[in-house]
């Protein structure tokens, strides 16, 4: 697993974002909502252009949301989708380069790290971004942001 371990911060832009959230343990709900989430890209696809995939999770409330930023607002939510408009903000940023299969172990450690150093956290949602497309991209090199909101 390569996994950056000091952060830099970014700035996550505003994003038109679809889809589907699920509350529970994530291990029980982050697979179900992306099989939700990606019977529905068809549909999605059809009336939007797909910018990027990403996750909007709450640990302590056990929120987990698997979606899609589109390009603008959609003229039409399709069903079983929720719609939001995710402000701009300063986050900072891990990366994980190689398998999803990593991302639990991966999160934990980070989730350590920023607890360790008493890191300051705005009360938002946390973000996977997944960087490369998984249909074309071999396993090991995946790229996903892991990133914690910052005041």
């Amino acid at each position: 697993m390569q996994l950056t371990l000091e952060p830099d911060t970014v700035t996550w832009p505003e994003t038109h974002y679809l889809f589907v959230e699920k509350i529970g343990a994530f291990q029980d709900t982050a697979h179900k909502a992306w099989q939700q989430l990606h019977e529905r890209v068809p549909e999605i696809a059809a009336h939007s252009q797909i910018t990027r995939y990403f996750s909007l999770y709450k640990m302590d409330q056990q929120i987990y949301r698997a979606g899609v930023g589109v390009a603008a607002h959609p003229g039409e939510i399709p069903e079983g989708l929720q719609y939001q408009l995710v402000a701009p903000g300063q986050y900072i940023r891990f990366v994980l380069t190689g398998s999803y299969a990593n991302l639990g172990e991966a999160s934990g450690r980070v989730w350590h790290i920023v607890e360790d150093k008493k890191t300051p956290l705005r009360n938002d949602f946390n973000i996977e971004h997944y960087v490369n497309d998984p249909k074309t991209t071999p396993e090991d090199q995946l790229i996903t942001e892991i990133l914690f909101p910052v005041p």
